[in-house]
Formats: C-alpha cells, sequence, structure tokens
C-alpha cells in the first residue's frame, strides 16, 4: 500500500502517521462522521478524488492521498495547515486563516505530526494555485 505514496509525491512516513491517527491501521474502520477506510473519506471528498467505493481499501488510499497531495499544493507546503485542511477541510482554515478552534482538529494535527516526527513535508511539484490565506499572511509580515 506505502509503495503507492511516493506516486502522490508523498513521503511514506506521512501516510503511516495518517492511517495510525485516522484508522489505526485498521482498512473497516468508521469515523464518528461515517468516514470508512484507512484514510477516512467523507463522501464530498471520495467524490473531488474519483472515488466510487469509499469502503474499498485501494480507492480509499488513492483518494486520500490524492485529496492530501492536492492539500499540499494548496497550502505551498505548509504541513500543519495542510493537514487542519485534511481533517476539517480547506474552507476552514481559509475561513480561520490557519487552524480552526477546534480542539479535534488541533489534537488530529498535533497526532499525525508526533507520529510522522517531522512538521515539514520535502517539497512538491505544485498542482493548484496556492490559496490566499498565504499571500494574506505574507502580506501581513
Amino acid at each position: 500500500m506505502l509503495r503507492l505514496a511516493p506516486d502522490y509525491g508523498l513521503h511514506p512516513d506521512l501516510i503511516l502517521a495518517i492511517f495510525q491517527t485516522e484508522s489505526n491501521f485498521d482498512p473497516k474502520a468508521r469515523s464518528h462522521k461515517n468516514a470508512p477506510g484507512l484514510m477516512q473519506l467523507i463522501p464530498s471528498t471520495a467524490a473531488r478524488s474519483g472515488v466510487r467505493d469509499r469502503s474499498d481499501p485501494l480507492q480509499n488510499l488513492h483518494g486520500g492521498m490524492a485529496y492530501l497531495r492536492w492539500l499540499l499544493s494548496f497550502f505551498d507546503g505548509d504541513l500543519p495547515l495542510s493537514l487542519t485542511g485534511y481533517n476539517a477541510g480547506e474552507p476552514a482554515v481559509e475561513k480561520y486563516p490557519g487552524m480552526p478552534s477546534c480542539r479535534e482538529t488541533q489534537q488530529y494535527v498535533k497526532k499525525v505530526l508526533k507520529a510522522y516526527g517531522k512538521d515539514t513535508h520535502p517539497p512538491l511539484k505544485p498542482v493548484v494555485e496556492p490559496s490566499s490565506v498565504l499571500a494574506a499572511g505574507e502580506r501581513d509580515q
């Protein structure tokens, strides 16, 4: 399964950290929001990633990795913002410029980063224009 991570430009250890945090490595896990699988895909994330069966482990992996790859590009490689987007959706990151005050999301990001052992991800080639939140943050500095 982790052999797929490099196809998306993702570090396999980051995917393992997400598996651990999202589903505790159980492909049959379901979140409290009824998101199934290792990557815990909600219907809208699955649809935008072309996933037809969220319970299918391979489709779940492809969908989750495609979304994470998109987020890393959208947030210009900022791993904490990308993980926040993965957990709460990128609109939440843009609405609250950065980390929403939601304790669940804050804990999620901390857990993934701790399991990953790093707070950055190797640079990736962009696949989307970066978020306007990043440009606004750079103007404020």
